[in-house]
């Protein structure tokens, strides 16, 4: 898809097949919508206070309007004028979005992006705007017999005054790497896992890795996890005929001083398909749990943005990747195992299985010498239980990564939460038999589950994300949400710029 700014001064005359323009709720236009207005002699108006809900989300298309060049004037909604937000108008553009998928426009243009909105950029507003836009662009069709019809939307422009276009530019193309980002993440969350196995991640590392210079893969096979004695992770491989990968992807870019800081690790957790070992999940929903690998796509996702926009900073993702099945062979509660790290673990839950490939992950990563390390996994109901499908849990005990950490959540209309880690819980991980057991019981079980993954984690600065309530949508609109990608990729923005 095409992104760009206009900055036209006769609005009435844009050629576009859907133009944008904002309403509030008290009937009054936004600069653009008034300049229509009066092209059409007063017809947006009449529309806008007679026959418009101008809550944020609502959207009313009008057709070929008198005076106007563009095919449709599209009225959003944005509330009370006096709270307008970057919420407000990222809420806008999904709705804008989402119609022209479904009305099969090729051409829109919104003017959102102008309005005074306090406290936001217009480069932030651009970015998500972009993001949003390449979302409404993404379906699903991998698995069926006939190929849906594709989204025709292929062109999306911002118009602005010349200064506001040129802040906006950068923007416009960090969304729309991080859009391609977020739709990668929820194609490989998305496709069933007799097809997205660990091969088929370590396959999709490699193809990055062909398609960007700047990315190198390298994917182990078990008999190098073997040699690495990663006890925990091939613990939990050993139940399925599925070879397990561990996967490590790097971006390195082309500046030289970019290359001397130390490098940003992302690690993913990848259990293609979790029915929970011995500790066998119920059978309803079961079919979701080829979601658990979302933590791996969105380092996966978040790694295309990074090598797309050349990101002048050292990041690697590192993504352990196995199923987690019953089996003869399979792992058995009171099995004690030997983590890469030297640690010992009683199992009392094989259903508490992604903790057990991380930590074996989180001590790789302490070769690579790392200025922070961020793991991301769909790791404990117990998030949702505590935040719900909105927040993402986050989990650190350092200070600055947290800041930083939450003030890109915000930045990327990607929220997330910070929950508690002090030391006082991590008692509920004793066992008489072990170093530690692989849980803590039901009271704070995200926590203790963060509590465990610290223990791999004290030579680098570290932040965990639990994206069990974020990763995906249930119900009639099952499908992976692709996050937390905008919240990782403007983090290493961030981090890039600092």
């Amino acid at each position: 898809m095409e992104f760009s700014t206009s900055t036209t001064t006769i609005l009435h005359t844009l050629k576009t097949q859907a133009l944008a323009v904002g309403v509030f709720k008290d009937g009054s236009l936004s600069h653009a919508a008034d300049l229509l207005d009066q092209a059409a002699q007063g017809a947006i108006r009449a529309v806008a206070q007679t026959e418009f809900e101008a809550a944020p989300g609502n959207c009313l298309p009008l057709h070929a309007p008198a005076g106007i060049t563009a095919d449709r004037v599209i009225l959003l909604g944005l509330g009370d004028p006096e709270k307008l937000s970057a919420t407000t108008l990222a809420q806008a553009h999904q709705a804008f979005a989402a119609y022209c998928a479904r009305a099969g426009v090729a051409t829109a243009t919104s003017t959102l992006c102008g309005l005074d909105c306090p406290g936001a950029a217009v480069a932030d507003l651009a970015r998500t705007a972009a993001r949003l836009v390449s979302a409404a662009a993404y379906r699903y069709d991998r698995t069926f017999s006939q190929a849906k019809p594709a989204v025709k939307l292929r062109s999306f422009t911002l118009h602005l005054s010349r200064s506001q276009a040129a802040q906006a530019k950068p923007g416009l193309a960090q969304g729309a790497a991080i859009g391609a980002g977020v739709n990668l993440a929820r194609l490989l969350g998305d496709l069933p896992p007799n097809v997205c196995t660990p091969t088929y991640l370590g396959q999709t590392a490699r193809d990055l890795a062909k398609q960007y210079k700047t990315l190198k893969a390298e994917v182990l096979d078990q008999k190098k996890i073997e040699a690495l004695n990663m006890g925990s992770f091939l613990s939990v491989a050993k139940g399925s005929v599925q070879p397990p990968a561990f996967i490590v992807l790097r971006h390195t870019p082309g500046q030289t001083a970019a290359r001397k800081a130390a490098p940003i690790v992302l690690v993913g957790k990848g259990i293609t398909f979790d029915a929970g070992g011995i500790s066998l999940k119920p059978g309803p929903a079961m079919d979701e749990m080829k979601f658990d690998m979302c933590g791996a796509a969105s380092v996966l996702g978040a790694m295309r943005a990074v090598a797309e926009l050349d990101l002048p900073r050292e990041v690697i993702a590192i993504v352990p990747s196995c199923e987690n099945l019953p089996s003869g062979a399979a792992l058995k509660p009171g099995d004690i195992i030997t983590s890469m790290s030297g640690q010992t673990i009683e199992v009392l839950n094989t259903d508490a299985e992604g903790r057990l490939i991380l930590c074996d992950a989180l001590t790789y990563a302490e070769r690579f010498k790392p200025a922070a390390v961020i793991d991301v996994a769909t790791l404990t109901g117990a998030c949702v239980i505590a935040l719900g499908h909105v927040n993402s849990g986050l989990f650190t005990q350092d200070e600055a990564l947290a800041a930083d950490l939450l003030a890109a959540s915000r930045q990327a209309q990607d929220p997330a939460w910070r929950m508690p880690l002090e030391d006082a819980y991590q008692d509920q991980l004793k066992s008489n038999f072990a170093d530690m057991a692989n849980i803590g019981g039901r009271p704070a079980g995200s926590t203790t589950a963060a509590c465990f993954l610290s223990r791999f984690t004290g030579k680098y600065r570290w932040a965990h994300l639990d994206i069990a309530g974020t990763a995906w949508l249930e119900g009639k609109q099952k499908g992976a949400t692709g996050r937390p990608v905008p919240l990782l990729v403007q983090y290493l923005l961030g981090q890039s710029q600092a």
